[in-house]
């Protein structure tokens, strides 16, 4: 429901809300409808009936009505069909499941084929019967697929009519199980069947002793598997090629590929060819141990044995490769795959393109996606999770969605960690609501969030500073039956010693011996690191001492926090012998924990000293990395030194490192105080060239030398101290004019960043009126405002107490199809209820509910919780309550208990 203010704008004498009127009909631009869905046809509940219909018309197979229906048969109808109607002619039942078989999109159930199978059995096509009989265990698809297969099985053995047959199970058909189960490792039933294969007397073969072999290994039980080959020797028989590779496997899966090349090696003495599984075993072996060259020997190995790479070989050696970071080796290794006729599978594809997205060449992995796809190839749900986790990694959270979307149109079922990815980067983002409401589909599809779902969130609230709804979440996490871990706590603990609070830190921590829980070195780094910022160096000294004490080892992080905090402190030399220490204990310093040290040296002013140091890390080997190469130009820069910090720069370019957004912003702000203002517009444009996108801090060091040149020209600002704190109460349009005139003439003309940046600004200091006349030229330019434009703008008009303006970005909001925080609807709601428009409110929140799929849990916590019960509105809170609960809204049983405690009841 969209709620339209009832605020007359012309009517107002404010001259402000004029102007409002008219960037409001701008904001209001048309939007496309979404394209309608097709029509979903109902399926009539008497289906099977209808088909039963059918079949017993004469030439039922040429009746057009079939045609008509065939494309809407699932194996439910199948199995509902054969299954009433027990008697139905065999023969036509089985011309009918090979006709529906033959679709491409239909896979018969374990379910469909036993329906078959009792028509068949009850009117002895026995020959025909066996053969669906071992299809039907090959289609098995998961564990329970597996368990009713053996319970049909094992009841047909028993059954009467199949003893008067004599259609109990065949060898084979008890192979096939095996196998069945061993692919979902299912040991425990292996046993069994083993067992009940001697009771019924059957000759047991080497596929039988192989499939057990088999099943063991792949666990790793190498010593039970074995007892299985000496049975092979006692039946008379000879282990061969599969036994051995099977063998090589279960050595593999032991992490023991020395054994495991043992077993290869001793093969061909014993009769047995190697083959090209025998080779993958063992080179992902040595792969998984990162013994990645032996592996490449090995495949070059192979033709020797006159065996030849499959394209799991390939993909195991591409996977490690890409891994190790050998990219070159690994897309030389795909290139030859292709060049000796191995079609690549999905598993190579997506191996290919989440290494390229972890090297942050999402575009690129996209195009393999489409050459993939144009090959026939169908990506799977980890092919697609690759993608979208490497768009939230970029930040580019709605390429992500879209490429979720795309996945469930193609019918890939998105799994738990789709959700974790999306929900990761939602939070990394600062998008908490969108994340939230993520968890409610994941609950809505059956999916059940792990703590790493639940961490996630607590993350993401605490990056929000929002602790309080960071232990409101931990308080569900419990309710829903999963246990928070050391990780839960580390966001929460970390969340509050960035905001000062060490000593609650601190005091949590000590609780985790109640809760059962170890306080690991991460733990202990973050409580020092705390203390360090909050200038209590003693105590994170002793913290430390207390952390060696209690035999949680510092790792290399903790080593750089102690560096960094008493370099801070100027205590360079107690940081130095910290060095040395961690150099002891076996850790070898980083580049961060140099550039620590560089830091540390660089604010003494100490260039000597720091260039020597740099020297030597360079010497070592090790490669100096932005931060470093950017300390040197900031301490240049900030003494003057311009020329020593642009051969810095060039130093940097030369080794192959891309300055960031620091780096830039640095030269922008030292080049407009020496008076190069070309040379500051210069740089900007080399940034925005480089794709390094300018930060609001960029911007506002900008702006701020805008207005110097301005108050040295003329008599503003006179009298007022210019510094970056002040930038957006005195930045006129005039200003943001000649910023945009300058990057035109640049040739980086402002994009929706530039104005997100000026607007965010100007509404954090109250400004209304200039915000929307500078978002109205952003519209008049053809630029369409962010959710983070708007945000601040109905912030903006709530702090000014201008609700029905803010009720109309709100709505403008929805439009656009942006996606209001809960805090939004908090102050407006809550705005409208205090200046008793409690109509108007009630209705805010009910398009609240209709518009979206917020989390109900989060609107008790943000709306009732932190709004409407700290103003003290009980009855307003329990009547809006009742309506969530009406449209079908369910809190979790821990929020409902926070409500009755807040509300009194």
């Amino acid at each position: 429901m969209m709620i339209r203010s009832t605020f007359i704008l012309k009517q107002s004498p404010n001259h402000f809300l004029i102007k409002f009127k008219s960037f409001s009909s701008l904001l209001h631009s048309p939007v496309s409808p979404s394209p309608s869905s097709p029509p979903i046809e109902e399926q009539e509940d008497d289906f099977p009936s209808h088909l039963l219909t059918l079949l017993s018309s004469p030439n039922w197979q040429k009746n057009p009505r079939l045609k008509s229906l065939i494309s809407s048969i699932s194996p439910s109808h199948i199995t509902s069909l054969f299954n009433n109607n027990p008697n139905l002619n065999p023969q036509k039942a089985l011309a009918f499941f090979n006709l529906t078989s033959q679709r491409s999109n239909f896979k018969p159930s374990v379910e469909c084929f036993a329906s078959l199978l009792r028509i068949l059995i009850k009117n002895q096509f026995l020959s025909v019967a066996e053969k669906i009989r071992i299809s039907m265990v090959k289609a098995c698809e998961t564990e329970d697929d597996a368990r009713f297969v053996i319970g049909f099985l094992r009841n047909m053995n028993v059954d009467d009519v199949c003893e008067e047959f004599g259609f109990k199970l065949s060898v084979r058909c008890y192979n096939t199980l095996l196998m069945c189960l061993s692919r979902f490792l299912m040991i425990d039933d292996m046993k069994c069947v083993f067992l009940e294969m001697l009771d019924d007397e059957i000759m047991l073969n080497i596929y039988t002793y192989n499939s057990m072999v088999n099943g063991y290994c792949k666990l790793g039980k190498v010593d039970v598997a074995c007892i299985y080959v000496s049975k092979i020797v006692q039946a008379g028989l000879s282990p061969d090629t599969h036994t051995y590779t099977s063998l090589i496997l279960g050595h593999c899966r032991n992490k023991d590929v020395d054994s495991a090349y043992k077993v290869f090696d001793v093969m061909p003495k014993k009769g047995c060819q190697r083959n090209e599984v025998s080779y993958t075993n063992l080179i992902h072996g040595f792969c998984e141990e990162t013994r990645i060259d032996e592996a490449l020997r090995l495949f070059h190995q192979m033709g020797d044995d006159n065996c030849f790479p499959t394209v799991r070989t390939f993909t195991v050696l591409i996977s490690a490769l890409t891994r190790l970071g050998r990219t070159r080796e690994a897309w030389k290794l795909f290139k030859e795959m292709n060049e000796r006729g191995c079609e690549p599978n999905a598993h190579t594809y997506t191996v290919l393109i989440d290494g390229l997205c972890k090297q942050r060449k999402v575009d690129d992995a996209r195009k393999l996606l489409h050459m993939m796809e144009e090959k026939r190839v169908p990506g799977t749900v980890v092919t697609y999770n690759a993608l979208i986790d490497g768009y939230c990694r970029e930040g580019k959270v709605e390429d992500a969605i879209k490429m979720f979307e795309i996945m469930e149109k193609k019918e890939i079922k998105p799994n738990v960690r789709s959700y974790n990815v999306l929900i990761g980067g939602y939070c990394e983002v600062s998008n908490i609501h969108k994340a939230m409401a993520l968890l409610d589909k994941m609950r809505k599809l059956k999916l059940s969030p792990t703590v790493i779902t639940y961490n996630l969130l607590v993350k993401g609230y605490c990056k929000h500073a929002d602790v309080d709804n960071a232990y409101r979440l931990i308080g569900l996490m419990k309710e829903n039956g999963v246990t928070p871990d050391e990780w839960t706590y580390s966001a929460l603990i970390q969340a509050l010693c960035s905001r000062g609070r060490v000593e609650e830190a601190h005091e949590l921590v000590n609780s985790f011996k109640v809760k059962g829980l170890e306080v690991n070195e991460v733990l202990y780094t973050t409580l020092i690191d705390g203390y360090f910022k909050t200038g209590e160096t003693d105590s994170g000294l002793t913290l430390f001492n207390k952390m060696v004490i209690n035999d949680c080892l510092p790792n290399s992080w903790t080593y750089n926090v102690l560096i960094h905090g008493l370099c801070k402190e100027d205590k360079i030399q107690e940081a130095s012998i910290f060095i040395g220490k961690m150099t002891k204990t076996g850790f070898k310093p980083e580049i961060t924990t140099f550039t620590v040290l560089i830091e540390g040296l660089l604010k003494r002013y100490d260039f000597v000293d720091a260039r020597k140091l740099l020297i030597e890390i360079l010497s070592s080997g090790l490669k100096p990395d932005v931060c470093t190469y950017t300390s040197f130009i900031l301490a240049y820069c900030s003494q003057g030194m311009i020329k020593e910090a642009e051969d810095m720069m060039s130093d940097m370019m030369v080794e192959g490192v891309e300055p960031d957004t620091t780096t830039y912003t640095v030269f922008i702000d030292s080049y407009f105080r020496a008076g190069k203002i070309d040379s500051a517009f210069n740089v900007l444009k080399r940034m925005v060239d480089a794709k390094c996108e300018p930060s609001h801090h960029t911007y506002a060091i900008i702006v701020k030398h805008l207005l110097v040149l301005q108050q040295r020209e003329s008599a503003k600002f006179q009298n007022i101290d210019l510094n970056i704190g002040n930038v957006w109460k005195l930045m006129d349009l005039e200003t943001a004019m000649e910023l945009f005139s300058e990057m035109v003439k640049r040739g980086c003309a402002p994009n929706v960043k530039t104005f997100e940046a000026l607007t965010v600004g100007l509404c954090r200091e109250n400004r209304l009126e200039e915000a929307c006349r500078l978002v109205s030229h952003m519209l008049t330019n053809g630029l369409v405002p962010t959710g983070h434009i708007y945000t601040s703008l109905v912030h903006c008009s709530c702090y000014l107490r201008m609700f029905d303006q803010a009720l109309t970005l709100l709505n403008t909001m929805s439009e656009n199809r942006i996606l209001p925080h809960l805090e939004t609807y908090k102050l407006l709601i809550c705005g409208f209820y205090d200046e008793g428009k409690h109509e108007k409110g009630k209705e805010i929140f009910c398009s609240l509910l209709d518009g979206y799929n917020y989390n109900a849990d989060e609107v008790a916590w943000k709306i009732f919780l932190e709004g409407l019960l700290k103003q003290g509105l009980v009855n307003e809170c329990s009547e809006l309550a009742n309506i969530m609960e009406e449209k079908g809204y369910q809190f979790n049983p821990h929020t409902s208990v926070m409500l009755a405690e807040n509300m009194g009841v």
